[in-house]
Protein backbone atom coordinates (compact mmCIF):
# COMPACT_ATOMS: atom_id res chain seq x y z
CA UNK A 1 0.00 0.00 0.00
CA UNK A 2 1.38 3.38 -0.97
CA UNK A 3 1.93 6.19 1.50
CA UNK A 4 -0.73 8.23 -0.32
CA UNK A 5 -3.38 5.55 0.13
CA UNK A 6 -2.38 4.94 3.74
CA UNK A 7 -2.70 8.67 4.47
CA UNK A 8 -6.15 8.71 2.84
CA UNK A 9 -7.19 5.74 4.99
CA UNK A 10 -5.90 7.49 8.12
CA UNK A 11 -7.71 10.69 7.11
CA UNK A 12 -10.96 8.77 6.76
CA UNK A 13 -10.42 7.08 10.11
CA UNK A 14 -9.63 10.40 11.77
CA UNK A 15 -12.77 11.99 10.30
CA UNK A 16 -14.92 9.03 11.38
CA UNK A 17 -13.50 9.21 14.90
CA UNK A 18 -14.19 12.94 15.15
CA UNK A 19 -17.70 12.33 13.79
CA UNK A 20 -18.39 9.65 16.40
CA UNK A 21 -17.12 11.92 19.16
CA UNK A 22 -19.35 14.73 17.93
CA UNK A 23 -22.34 12.34 17.89
CA UNK A 24 -21.54 11.29 21.45
CA UNK A 25 -21.28 14.92 22.59
CA UNK A 26 -24.61 15.59 20.90
CA UNK A 27 -26.49 12.75 22.56
CA UNK A 28 -24.86 13.53 25.90
CA UNK A 29 -26.29 17.04 25.60
CA UNK A 30 -29.72 15.62 24.75
CA UNK A 31 -29.62 12.98 27.47
CA UNK A 32 -31.02 9.49 27.61
CA UNK A 33 -33.94 8.93 25.26
CA UNK A 34 -36.04 6.27 23.65
CA UNK A 35 -38.05 6.53 20.48
CA UNK A 36 -41.71 6.05 21.31
CA UNK A 37 -44.85 7.18 19.55
CA UNK A 38 -45.22 9.89 22.20
CA UNK A 39 -41.78 11.45 21.90
CA UNK A 40 -40.44 10.72 18.42
CA UNK A 41 -41.08 14.23 17.07
CA UNK A 42 -39.51 16.12 20.02
CA UNK A 43 -36.50 13.77 20.12
CA UNK A 44 -35.99 14.01 16.34
CA UNK A 45 -36.13 17.79 16.70
CA UNK A 46 -33.45 17.72 19.37
CA UNK A 47 -31.29 15.42 17.25
CA UNK A 48 -31.73 17.37 14.01
CA UNK A 49 -30.97 20.71 15.62
CA UNK A 50 -28.13 19.58 17.87
CA UNK A 51 -24.99 21.49 16.87
CA UNK A 52 -22.77 18.52 17.76
CA UNK A 53 -24.82 16.09 15.71
CA UNK A 54 -24.86 18.51 12.77
CA UNK A 55 -21.07 18.74 13.00
CA UNK A 56 -20.86 14.94 13.16
CA UNK A 57 -22.98 14.58 10.03
CA UNK A 58 -20.87 17.13 8.15
CA UNK A 59 -17.65 15.39 9.16
CA UNK A 60 -19.07 11.99 8.20
CA UNK A 61 -20.07 13.40 4.83
CA UNK A 62 -16.52 14.61 4.24
CA UNK A 63 -15.24 11.17 5.26
CA UNK A 64 -17.40 9.57 2.57
CA UNK A 65 -15.45 11.48 -0.06
CA UNK A 66 -12.07 10.53 1.38
CA UNK A 67 -13.26 6.91 1.58
CA UNK A 68 -14.31 6.98 -2.07
CA UNK A 69 -10.81 8.19 -2.92
CA UNK A 70 -9.39 5.25 -0.97
CA UNK A 71 -11.63 2.77 -2.78
CA UNK A 72 -10.58 4.21 -6.13
CA UNK A 73 -6.98 3.32 -5.31
CA UNK A 74 -7.08 -0.01 -3.45
CA UNK A 75 -9.15 -3.17 -3.23
CA UNK A 76 -12.02 -3.03 -0.76
CA UNK A 77 -10.85 -6.31 0.82
CA UNK A 78 -7.72 -4.45 1.91
CA UNK A 79 -9.17 -1.01 2.61
CA UNK A 80 -12.21 -1.94 4.66
CA UNK A 81 -10.41 -4.01 7.31
CA UNK A 82 -8.04 -1.08 7.79
CA UNK A 83 -11.00 1.06 8.77
CA UNK A 84 -11.15 -0.98 11.99
CA UNK A 85 -8.38 1.28 13.28
CA UNK A 86 -11.29 3.63 13.94
CA UNK A 87 -12.38 1.38 16.80
CA UNK A 88 -9.00 1.98 18.39
CA UNK A 89 -8.90 5.75 17.90
CA UNK A 90 -12.48 6.11 19.14
CA UNK A 91 -11.87 3.98 22.25
CA UNK A 92 -8.73 5.92 23.13
CA UNK A 93 -10.40 9.29 22.55
CA UNK A 94 -13.43 8.26 24.66
CA UNK A 95 -11.05 7.19 27.42
CA UNK A 96 -9.52 10.67 27.53
CA UNK A 97 -12.66 12.72 26.87
CA UNK A 98 -15.30 10.87 28.89
CA UNK A 99 -13.24 8.59 31.13
CA UNK A 100 -14.71 5.52 29.44
CA UNK A 101 -12.92 2.43 30.67
CA UNK A 102 -10.20 0.64 28.73
CA UNK A 103 -10.32 -2.76 30.36
CA UNK A 104 -7.72 -5.44 29.72
CA UNK A 105 -10.17 -7.16 27.38
CA UNK A 106 -10.53 -3.96 25.33
CA UNK A 107 -6.77 -3.49 25.25
CA UNK A 108 -6.28 -7.08 24.05
CA UNK A 109 -8.93 -6.43 21.39
CA UNK A 110 -7.04 -3.31 20.28
CA UNK A 111 -3.84 -5.34 19.96
CA UNK A 112 -5.67 -8.00 17.92
CA UNK A 113 -7.04 -5.31 15.60
CA UNK A 114 -3.57 -3.82 15.16
CA UNK A 115 -2.08 -7.22 14.31
CA UNK A 116 -4.88 -7.87 11.81
CA UNK A 117 -4.47 -4.49 10.16
CA UNK A 118 -0.71 -5.00 9.94
CA UNK A 119 -1.15 -8.40 8.29
CA UNK A 120 -3.64 -7.09 5.75
CA UNK A 121 -1.64 -3.94 4.96
CA UNK A 122 1.53 -5.98 4.49
CA UNK A 123 0.06 -7.88 1.52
Amino acid sequence: MSVEVFMLVLSTIFLNTIGQLAFKAGVDAIGYFEFTSNNIIPILGKIIFSPWIIIGVIIYTISIFTWLMVLSRVQVCIAYPMSSIGYITTAIAAYYLWNEQLSIVKIVGIVVILVGVYLIAKQ
